[in-house]
């Protein structure tokens, strides 16, 4: 019989045994930079401004991984001492974005997968 937590207010809950601690696992001040450096980057160089989540209706694998490298050299560049394009922060973030893509791509390839099986 699993444990329950009893407050003070009389109110209860299951325990946190067996749950995935998201809040651990990240930083609000690095989502927070993520953030802003995604919303700097919405504005095209035509001056439209894409969607926040345009990105999830799907980029290529080949352009993720081409623009990761782009990126991490810039981050190995600043880690070196020298200049990069755009300076630390945003080679970090670049590599982040860039990272979340290509895992995103993966997941919903698999996710369609098993959605595919389902109706066999």
């Amino acid at each position: 019989m699993e444990k329950k937590r009893v407050f003070k207010t009389g109110a209860l809950r299951d325990t946190e045994k067996n749950k995935i601690d998201y809040e651990g696992h990240i930083s609000p001040i690095v989502l927070q930079a993520f953030g802003e450096y995604m919303d700097k980057h919405r504005t095209m160089k035509d001056g439209s401004i894409r969607e926040s989540d345009n990105w999830q209706k799907g980029v290529d694998k080949n352009v993720y991984i081409k623009s990761a490298t782009r990126h991490f050299m810039d981050l190995w560049l600043e880690h070196r001492g020298y200049k990069s394009r755009d300076g630390l922060e945003d080679a970090l973030m670049g590599l982040l974005f860039n990272t979340m893509g290509y895992i995103y791509e993966i997941k919903r390839s698999s996710l369609k997968r098993k959605e595919g099986n389902k109706h066999v």
